[in-house]
């Protein structure tokens, strides 16, 4: 998803959608340990993707708060 993309969610949103890259990364580090992961680049891509997103979660707050 690209950062306009998130950028024009809500905050709640947001919220709900870093819950499930955040239960998607565990599974893939999971995956990775046991073995089963074929894909090991994306647990970088999940990793960036939950930062990406709760960069812009704290940018909305700051905004609101300023």
């Amino acid at each position: 998803m690209k950062n306009s993309e998130l950028r024009e969610r809500s905050a709640g949103d947001l919220a709900v959608h870093e819950a499930e890259l955040a239960r998607d990364l565990w599974k893939a580090r999971f995956g990775n340990f046991t073995n089963q992961l074929d894909d090991t680049a994306k647990i970088k891509r999940l990793r960036r993707q939950v930062a990406r997103v709760k960069t812009i979660i704290t940018q909305k707050q700051k905004a609101g708060q300023g």
